[in-house]
């Protein structure tokens, strides 16, 4: 990926968003942009108005933690934005060599351990991810929560793909656009953390050909991250759920989370769960051997 072309796009659309009026700035005459002009941010931000120019157009090697927080400060930015922000300019300043991870396993390996805790929880989903969005890992319960993503051959157990390839998705998800939005803001904070992963560019770049609604999104540049909330379901089975869900990231690789969702007790959705499992349990059963012969 071109770094200099993501800041640039990244800052340019930020400084769109920001009116005069949000800012607290005076509006004079006639104006040819809605958002702030480069001279108004770099007054913000208390650089130069060549020294903001040299930022917009790429270059942010070298620009101090200090200088980026300004600017962020002067963007409005929020947390997740300018975490964003200084991730790009951290791949700007180390370059490929030193930016490029040592290459994994399409699959990594998750611990066993991880794997013992999961089974541990048999009433309650849960999920294995990485930043990519595969599914490197899940409990019985989660993969019947997830079985239309299972069911997907073309998705290969990748829910980015899943939510812009499948035609199941809109159905599975009653919030579509919301989750839509969020995992390509996600992934794009995956890119500006490591530029040079060559899996999640071929990923981005198959959705941009394949999704119009991806390649939308993905032009608005905006940046999100899955955080603990509700999400809810229709599940061709078991119909309607509306499940929280808690997302920890494992301490030996920030890449890798762990998703658990859970009903509110007395709930609809906690008697779909139970019927989920129910039904999951009786789905793995083997055949029972013809007696009769």
């Amino acid at each position: 990926m071109d770094n200099r072309s993501e800041v640039r796009a990244f800052l340019t659309s930020r400084r769109a968003k920001i009116t005069p009026q949000q800012a607290g700035l005076p509006v004079y005459g006639n104006r040819r942009v809605a958002g702030l002009r480069r001279s108004e941010v770099a007054m913000l931000a208390g650089v130069s108005v060549e020294y903001y120019t040299r930022m917009e157009r790429g270059s942010l090697g070298g620009v101090s933690d200090a200088v980026l927080d300004s600017l962020a400060k002067a963007l409005r930015l929020d947390d997740t934005e300018q975490a964003h922000l200084h991730d790009l300019a951290r791949a700007a300043s180390t370059g490929p060599a030193r930016t490029r991870r040592k290459a994994a396993p399409r699959r990594p390996a998750v611990r066993a351990g991880v794997g013992r805790m999961l089974e541990a929880m048999p009433t309650l989903p849960v999920f294995v991810t990485n930043h990519r969005f595969d599914v490197l890992l899940a409990n019985p319960l989660g993969r019947a929560l997830y079985a239309p993503v299972y069911e997907d051959a073309a998705c290969g157990s990748n829910t980015a793909r899943f939510c812009f390839l499948s035609s199941a998705a809109r159905q599975f998800y009653v919030d579509w656009e919301q989750i839509a939005q969020t995992a390509v803001g996600a992934l794009r904070v995956a890119a500006a953390k490591d530029p040079y992963d060559r899996e999640l560019s071929n990923l981005i770049g198959e959705l941009s050909m394949r999704s119009d609604a991806f390649r939308v999104l993905w032009g608005a540049h905006d940046v999100r991250v899955f955080r603990d909330g509700t999400k809810r379901f229709r599940h061709p089975t078991v119909g309607r759920l509306d499940l929280d869900h808690e997302t920890m990231f494992l301490a030996a690789d920030e890449q890798i989370a762990v998703a658990v969702y859970s009903a509110v007790p007395g709930s609809t959705a906690e008697d779909g769960l139970k019927l989920l499992a129910s039904w999951a349990a009786t789905a793995a059963e083997p055949a029972s051997a013809d007696t009769d012969s």
